[in-house]
């Protein structure tokens, strides 16, 4: 009799698995999905409930036709893709390729590599969750009724090659948004008063002026600054009390998906994408000595902060017998769930405890070891007792007024001794000012009233870690859907990532104006959050797939009919501005879309051909760029003859032929002329070469010499030095206060870094 056989998502856990069932069962993969819907056309029947037109994969047969042949004649068949609905839809599609009279299916679920896990799994099988692969399916179908029929009306209307997507085009709504809100900023001005005060014995420290009348008090501007150091002229300074109080502290919980891409974004400086490929290989198995590859993370696709129970109690023996009883706590820690969809995972956390980072770290990547050393540590933390944090208030009475010195002291480190909460950690990066021996009643002198100035600031931009802690918080996505959602955004063109912070791009602002005019429902967070609760549902049982689409697309069809009709053409009208056109002085400049991207036109073409570029200022207020001949003298276009002039197109300055729109030649403003190259060859063409540049604003930046044939740029100088790590074809230079000058990878998933 054959053996059963074992399918996973992943070549790489056949591997692992082979150490452990090597010898019981066949085990081959799927690498990844085999089945789809078409990529040339929406595959859905509009008329027959939603049904999903399914073909195989192209460049799939080689690999179905291993799977067919693993399974020869084998009659149990264990699908064992990962434990999500991506993984259950995959293990669906499996089975219908492997369908045969006789054969039995066994849905697998490992949620973690090791020996006890895959052991434990194969011997308690599952049947396969028809309502989990319907929610993905559900989330599949919403997908390509919004991108397959809104993306063509934006090539209409706006631009060829655009796309639309359910929640990418949320997620670029809420950088818009947030966008708009610094641009109508306007600061406010406040003021602070301190006193450097003196006790009997040193040292000085400084104190904080909060209560007028036992009132908090707000110093609005400078008169107001004045009265008080008026009163305070003559005041004596007299410590009012002294409260001193000890709290407790709890550790967080083990890492759920979001928050461990929170974590390594803002601790290791990872990428989101470069966070979830880094934990797939823990996931997966990673060699702990010739031939021993081992799973040292648990599932990290998850929603669930559950932890087993057997677990953490291995965490607690670990903790009393490092660093003794004071630091263990009796029974397990557990924390609560808020979604219970995904309560079949755990937390991530590390399949055993004794696999510290230090043991391992020799057979681990850089990138590997940080990311396992941030998961083992957050677990091991949250079964370890609370921290004792003193914290003191001083009051200090001036007449009128009351000034405070708050502080905080750790008491007992608890969790704290091994990982550091994010508010633990921004305590500790704090100057903390020595105080001298205080007691109530006491006298003070001050030496010095220092007031200052200050004025509020606009929200800020969101970093990768605050945007996917915004989705999270918002219910836009699932854990496995963030780093997708931020690359996509960056590679449509919508948003620009830049010092780390996320932008919207012209295009950004236009497409998302257009959108949220013509379907507010698919644009509103809030309904989008809804639907991820429905999708919930469908996984749940609660509601069926076909229900959930049918209440959707009803509404939705009736707003693609009308923005068939009403979306104003970007290409033809433009938008209208307040701007009144300059050459003909008669009618408004329209914001228009070329191949080169945005650019104003008099709302009178032909009759007026008015056009320039134009940029934002700082609170969004549209400014046309005039062109500049100066660069282009002695340049002639080498079609016509004619003058060649500076322009301003979406990735800098290009020349074109001042005989446009009789003549289009346009060329590189650096071609045939002495450029100041790098000598680095570009990475997207071959054949240019890198050269520096300014930009629009005047701040210098790095661009392929093919330009605008090749796009290609950077913001940071580009050095001709192959990286060790990735193989990129080069480096480029970077300086940090904390490391002085280096040079680091361009490839922003890579992360080498070398400060010699």
């Amino acid at each position: 009799m054959s053996k059963p056989v074992v399918i996973v998502e992943s070549p790489t856990k056949v591997r692992t698995l082979k150490k452990y069932i090597g010898k019981k069962y066949k085990i081959t993969a799927t690498a990844g999905h085999i089945k789809d819907l078409p990529p040339k056309e929406m595959g859905i029947d509009l008329e027959n409930d939603f049904k999903a037109k399914y073909l195989n994969i192209k460049g799939k047969q080689k690999v179905i036709k291993e799977l067919k042949a693993v399974a020869g004649d084998s009659t149990e068949i264990y699908l064992a893709p990962d434990p999500d609905r991506e993984g259950e839809a995959i293990a669906f599609h499996t089975a219908e390729i492997l369908k045969k009279k006789g054969r039995t299916f066994h849905r697998v679920l490992f949620h973690e590599l090791t020996k006890n896990g895959v052991n434990d799994a194969l011997n308690n099988p599952l049947d396969l969750d028809r309502d989990r692969y319907d929610a993905q399916q559900a989330r599949r179908i919403l997908d390509r009724l919004v991108g397959y029929q809104i993306s063509p009306l934006l090539w209409r209307k706006v631009q060829g090659g655009l796309s639309a997507g359910r929640v990418q085009s949320v997620a670029v709504r809420i950088i818009c948004e947030r966008e708009k809100k610094i641009q109508v900023f306007e600061p406010v001005e406040y003021w602070s008063v301190t006193s450097d005060l003196e006790a009997m014995t040193p040292p000085v420290f400084n104190a904080k002026l909060a209560k007028k009348d036992g009132k908090k008090i707000e110093i609005p501007n400078k008169e107001s600054v004045d009265k008080i150091l008026s009163d305070l002229s003559d005041e004596s300074f007299k410590i009012e009390s002294i409260k001193k109080k000890t709290t407790k502290r709890n550790p967080q919980p083990p890492f759920i998906t979001s928050k461990l891409q929170q974590e390594a974004i803002n601790r290791l400086k990872f990428t989101a994408r470069k966070t979830m490929s880094v934990a797939q290989q823990l996931y997966e198995g990673v060699d702990l000595g010739p031939g021993e590859p081992e799973g040292l993370i648990t599932y990290m696709r998850t929603d669930s902060i559950r932890v087993a129970d057997e677990a953490a109690i291995e965490a607690i023996d670990y903790v009393k017998e490092t660093l003794g009883s004071d630091y263990t706590i009796e029974k397990p820690r557990q924390f609560a769930n808020k979604n219970k969809v995904q309560d079949a995972h755990e937390a991530i956390r590390p399949t055993s405890v004794h696999n510290t980072p230090e043991k391992i770290a020799s057979y681990l990547s850089p990138d590997q070891l940080s990311l396992y050393t941030l998961i083992w540590r957050r677990f091991v933390a949250s079964q370890m007792s609370q921290a004792l944090i003193d914290q003191n208030t001083i009051s200090i009475d001036a007449g009128i007024y009351t000034f405070t010195v708050s502080g905080s002291t750790v008491k007992f480190a608890g969790f704290m001794s091994l990982y550091m909460n994010e508010e633990d950690t921004k305590e500790k990066d704090k100057k903390k000012q020595a105080l001298p021996e205080l007691k109530e009643g006491m006298d003070l002198k001050s030496l010095k009233i220092i007031p200052k100035q200050h004025f509020t600031m606009p929200p800020p931009r969101f970093s990768e870690a605050s945007l996917v802690k915004e989705l999270e918080e918002k219910g836009i996505g699932r854990p496995s859907t963030y780093a997708t959602i931020l690359s996509t955004i960056r590679e449509k063109g919508y948003v620009d990532f830049m010092n780390r912070y996320f932008r919207p791009s012209e295009l950004g602002f236009i497409v998302t104006d257009l959108l949220v005019e013509n379907f507010p429902d698919v644009l509103d967070v809030a309904f989008t959050a809804k639907m991820e609760e429905n999708l919930d549902k469908v996984e749940t049982g609660d509601t069926s797939f076909i229900d959930l689409l049918s209440n959707f697309y009803s509404p939705f069809e009736k707003e693609l009919e009308t923005a068939k009709e009403d979306m104003v053409s970007i290409k033809g009208v433009g938008v209208e501005t307040d701007i009144k056109c300059p050459q003909c002085e008669k009618e408004k400049l329209h914001v228009k879309v070329g191949k080169n991207g945005p650019f104003l036109a008099c709302n009178g073409y032909p009759d007026c051909n008015y056009s320039r570029n134009y940029d934002r200022n700082e609170k969004g207020v549209i400014v046309p760029i005039e062109p500049s001949f100066e660069a282009a003298e002695g340049k002639f276009c080498d079609n016509c003859g004619s003058p060649m002039m500076i322009k301003q197109g979406r990735f800098g300055e290009f020349l074109a032929c001042s005989g446009y729109p009789d003549c289009k030649f346009t060329q590189s403003v650096h071609a045939g002329s002495v450029g100041k190259s790098t000598e680095v060859k570009c990475p997207e063409c071959s054949d240019g070469e890198i050269i520096e540049r300014k930009s629009k604003r005047g701040k210098i930046f790095y661009g392929c010499g093919n330009y605008p044939d090749c796009s290609f740029a950077i913001w940071d100088k580009p050095v001709d030095k192959q990286c060790p790590v990735c193989d990129a074809k080069f480096l480029v230079e970077k300086s940090t206060k904390r490391d002085g000058d280096f040079l680091k990878c361009h490839d922003k998933d890579c992360g080498y870094q070398n400060n010699n």
